[in-house]
């Protein structure tokens, strides 16, 4: 019985020696953050989209007074380009803002093509709701970007 009780006594110092073996330390797994690149390239673009953003009584103005062929104009002008802003940014995010952001932008298109189309056929109304969708999205768009020191400069 001795002998039977020192070889289970080996053989769970064995089982526990194996079992601690393989458990491994835990690392803590350190959340992404931006690099100094990503935030400067975020920062180029940023400006465009801002300032797009803070045009938007000007393309409401426009659809209200029906002229059209300006609606036009600012959506293939300033907001095609900060479409394109808003492209440029999306690769600098975090991995899981990435497609969040990349939704938003397919989202704005859509809304600006309605935009368009409403502009074609006159129709205020339409243009109107997808013109507060259009900047609704913009402000998402924003609202997914980091904290820069040019944007708290600019608060």
């Amino acid at each position: 019985m001795a002998r039977q009780r020192s070889i289970i006594s080996i053989l769970i110092a064995l089982v526990a020696t194996f079992l601690v073996s393989c458990g491994g330390p835990t690392t803590a797994v350190v959340p992404p953050t931006y690099t100094s690149a990503q935030l400067e390239k975020i920062q180029v673009h940023y400006p465009e989209v801002k300032a797009v953003r803070d045009r938007a009584d000007e393309l409401k103005t426009l659809i209200q007074k029906g002229e059209w062929i300006d609606v036009g104009n600012f959506i293939h002008g300033p907001m095609t380009e900060a479409r394109l802003s808003m492209t440029y940014i999306t690769p600098n995010l975090l991995p899981k803002e990435q497609s969040t952001a990349r939704q938003i932008n397919k989202d704005l298109l859509g809304h600006l093509v309605k935009i368009d189309q409403a502009a074609s056929a006159g129709n205020t109304q339409l243009a109107l709701s997808n013109y507060k969708t259009a900047f609704a999205d913009v402000d998402k768009f924003l609202q997914l970007l980091p904290a820069t020191s040019s944007e708290s400069e600019a608060s």
